[in-house]
């Protein structure tokens, strides 16, 4: 079997690596994503320390100022985050341009595969930036979606809280 043949020392060398790598471009994408995301970090961050004190849940008049804060901070990181995309697709063409280039270059000779993989190592860092770019603007999406989703909870909150004030008043 496989795993039988596996050498241990071998795996942690290869995960120490990787834990090294992530963290590297861990750190350049969350310089790439912050100031886009900075603002709306905080206002959710801001709303998670609200919701912490689970004695006393949020006012109305604070849900009612978390739905018009949460719309307009989406609305611009929403456009931030297809900036972030324009910048992936640039990252993108460069690191095919490069690979092309190296590709289709008469000082390569070998076969097909060979070229193909020498094509890959010079433009690994074009590549590499492509993956910094397209992880950040996917996380920017993620975080515009889920601060969607935030505030599409806070508003069925509030709904159901003016809900109940109409039936109160009613009886």
């Amino acid at each position: 079997m496989v795993y039988s043949e596996l050498d241990e020392k071998e795996m942690e060398k290869l995960q120490l690596t990787v834990e090294e790598d992530y963290n590297q471009l861990n750190g350049i994408i969350n310089e790439i994503i912050e100031p886009y995301c900075e603002s709306l970090d905080r206002y959710v961050e801001f709303i998670r320390e609200c919701l912490k004190d689970g004695e006393e849940p949020p006012t109305t008049s604070e849900l009612e100022d978390w739905c018009l804060n949460l719309s307009t901070y989406i609305y611009f990181a929403g456009g931030m985050a297809e900036q972030l995309g324009i910048k992936d697709d640039i990252s993108k063409a460069i690191y095919k341009e490069v690979y092309n280039n190296y590709r289709q270059s008469n000082e390569i000779k070998g076969t097909i595969a060979d070229k193909n993989s020498l094509a890959e190592l010079a433009s690994q860092q074009e590549y590499l930036t492509n993956v910094c770019y397209s992880r950040a603007y996917k996380m920017m999406k993620s975080k515009v979606e889920n601060a969607q989703e935030l505030l599409q909870s806070a508003k069925k909150v509030l709904s159901h809280r003016m809900q109940e004030e109409e039936l109160t008043r009613i009886q």
